[in-house]
């Protein structure tokens, strides 16, 4: 893990990445970073995360700065830009079941080639997917999803780049330290150490820690 300022961050960020944001309507993304990445106009980014939040917040502020051309996301409703920019086709939208969106991200992050779900059978969510029989019932195969990098936004972290997640602050955030080339962390608060039974995101998933 190497400790870097945000403005070293952002330029690990290069314009068509894909980025993956952890937290849930905005609740554990790493905002100061996410605000950094909009004033060095990074564009043409895919996101992949549970939903747009909000437009002034989390992945929302990227979508409101039209720095996104595709989002993977469970929902958009949050955000009406989300909606205007999809249905004018600024933005490509990819809505995914939200229990299959993060199984398809545990997989990536597990090396894992995809998870078999019932969910979206019958409907407009098995287009162009492969259908599975196992003992005369069909599953939709999800293939896998990973990304360039990872932007966590944890409540703890110690010295050695250990994380802690409070509340729905975990939502997504540990799964995505797994599932992405590089991990970038900050965190609302640093201690010296975190007890090994606490931390939720072990140092050897993070591979950058903001100052």
């Amino acid at each position: 893990m190497k400790r870097i300022d945000i403005n070293q961050a952002v330029d690990l960020i290069k314009d068509g990445m894909t980025i993956m944001v952890g937290g849930f309507l905005g609740v554990g993304a790493p905002d100061e970073v996410i605000k950094a990445i909009v004033k060095a106009g990074k564009k043409d980014l895919t996101i992949i995360c549970n939903d747009t939040a909000f437009p002034e917040c989390g992945s929302g502020l990227l979508v409101a700065n039209r720095l996104v051309k595709k989002a993977i996301v469970s929902h958009i409703g949050t955000n009406p830009l989300a909606g205007e920019m999809m249905l004018n086709g600024e933005m490509e939208i990819e809505l995914v079941p939200q229990g299959t969106l993060i199984e398809q991200i545990r997989c990536g992050g597990a090396g894992l080639g995809g998870v078999l779900t019932p969910t979206g059978l019958g409907t407009i969510v098995e287009k162009g997917k492969q259908i599975v029989n196992i003992d005369g019932k069909d599953f939709l195969l999800e293939k896998p999803l990973r990304a360039d990098v990872a932007l966590i936004g944890a409540s703890i972290s110690d010295k050695y780049g250990n994380l802690v997640f409070r509340g729905t602050t975990k939502n997504f955030n540990p799964l995505i330290a797994m599932a992405a080339d590089v991990v970038i962390a900050q965190s609302t608060e640093e201690v010296e150490k975190i007890e090994p039974h606490d931390v939720h995101t072990p140092y050897l998933f993070v591979d950058y820690l903001i100052k």
